[in-house]
Formats: structure tokens, sequence, C-alpha cells
């Protein structure tokens, strides 16, 4: 276990907003203010039985990838998509896997590449969850909604072992409704939403340290299914027992639609 700290939501009045894109003149990127908490960060190496992304809303997977560059996005959209829609068919035992769209993250690139982030969240909320469905399926979209479906997103680390801000996932079981704000994050042509996280102390933070190049975590980011995990906060955290000179993360991360039963 690790203790670091966890950067939450403020209490505010107003709507949470973040800008993808550059703000109007005299506008914020964001409205938000944080709260920095020192929290407890455990091994979830070392839960047993291990964790599920039905219980705690996240698991641990091996996962090797015949792709051989992940900053090709040529490779990663018409290779790297494919194996993890089968890899969350496996998992899940999903009729139906969607990948959608990546991003990576690290330090030390710069051209469409994201730093790590720092800053608890779920990618998806009640609302746009099912809306990333009809935005991408368009007429199979009402059909499908029907029926259980749940985004998944699945972040590997490009170079391991990952020391320098690993991920943590907060245990769904934890995290009351009223814990979650929705909050906008507004690009040029569309407003989409996802879930801040404001502090409780019932919270319980989990990570795997050294994460290898081999190695995959799934996170539950929406699920239909009310009795299963349905929201996994998580963030980025700097790791005190970090070596100074460790290498700077490089992760990619591709969120993924499942579809349960008749897809």
């Amino acid at each position: 276990m690790v203790e670091a700290t966890i950067s939450y939501l403020a209490v505010m009045p107003e709507r949470p907003f973040f800008f993808l894109c550059d703000p109007p003149p005299g506008t914020p990127w964001r409205n938000t203010r944080g709260d920095r908490r020192p929290m407890p960060i455990r091994d979830a190496r070392q839960l047993d039985p291990p964790p599920s992304l039905d219980r705690e809303g996240f698991t641990l997977v091996r996962h090797v990838t015949v792709v051989e560059d992940l900053y090709d996005e040529k490779a990663v959209k018409g290779v790297y998509y494919r194996e993890l829609e089968t890899l969350v068919k496996d998992v899940t035992g999903a009729a139906r896997v969607v990948a959608f769209d990546h991003n990576l993250r690290s330090a030390t690139r710069e051209r469409g590449v994201q730093g790590p982030v720092r800053y608890a969240h779920n990618d998806y909320t009640e609302r746009s969850g099912p809306q990333r469905v009809r935005d991408l399926l368009g007429g199979e979209a009402e059909r499908l909604l029907r029926g259980r479906f749940a985004v998944i997103n699945v972040w590997k680390p490009i170079r391991g072992p990952v020391e320098q801000a690993p991920l943590a996932v907060c245990d769904a079981r934890t995290i009351r409704a009223e814990d979650f704000v929705p909050t906008d994050l507004r690009y040029r042509d569309r407003t989409g939403e996802i879930y801040s996280l404001r502090w409780s102390p019932t919270h319980a933070w989990f990570y795997f340290p050294r994460m290898a190049a081999d190695e995959a975590m799934l996170l539950k980011c929406f699920d239909s299914a009310p009795a299963r995990a349905r929201f996994t906060a998580h963030s980025a955290f700097d790791d005190p027992g970090a070596r100074p000179d460790a290498s700077v993360r490089e992760s990619i991360e591709v969120r993924t639609l499942a579809f349960f039963g008749e897809a």
C-alpha cells in the first residue's frame, strides 16, 4: 500500500465544465476547483479473489499485441482494436464488442499524445453512456439499448514496467451515487458529459504496481445492469515510492462498447 494524493472535485454551486478546445475569449478553460486528499492506494495484486469487472469494476488480464508500434494510428485502429474486441468478448462473455476510440498518454511525445490525467473521474454518465451508442451505431442503437450493454476501457502500458504516474481505480462498491457530479466536456462541435468525483471517506483505491507491457487493465465506465459494478472512477497518481529516474509512463487506452444477449 502507498499513500498518495487524489485530486477530487471540490463542492461548487455551478455545473462543472472543461474546455477541450480553445474557449471563447474571456472564458476560462475550466471552472472547477480541486479538492486534494491523501488516500491509501492498495495493491490490487494482493486481492483474493482477484478483482472483477462486475464486482469491483476493474480487472487485470494478460495481453500481448502483434502491433509493433502503438503510436501508429493506422495499426491501432486496423489491428489493435480488433484484438481488444476479442479480448473484451473473452473476458466478459459479450455477444458483440465495438472498439471506437483511443487515447495515447505520455510526457515524452507531443503530437497526438496527452499527459496522464490526475483527476478522479469516470468517462461516462447515465446520460452519455447510452448517447455514445446512439452516436456510433445509428439505426441499430435503440434496439441494442433495450438489452444490457457496457462501456469498457482497456488500459495498457506501451512500455513497462509502469513506475511513474500509475493508474489508480476506485472500487465501484465504495462509491455512492451522490459522489458523482455530471461535468461538461466542451468541444468545438459538441458537449460531452463525464462524472467528476467528490471525496468520501468510504472510497477504496487500488492499483496494479509495475504493470508490464504484456498486461492490460479493464475498467467498467458504464453498465446498464443495476446489479453489477456500473462506474469505476480512476485517476493517475504520483507514486511516492517511484525512483527519481523512473521512466516516464507511456500508455494507450481504448474504449469499447460491449453488448450482451442478442446483438
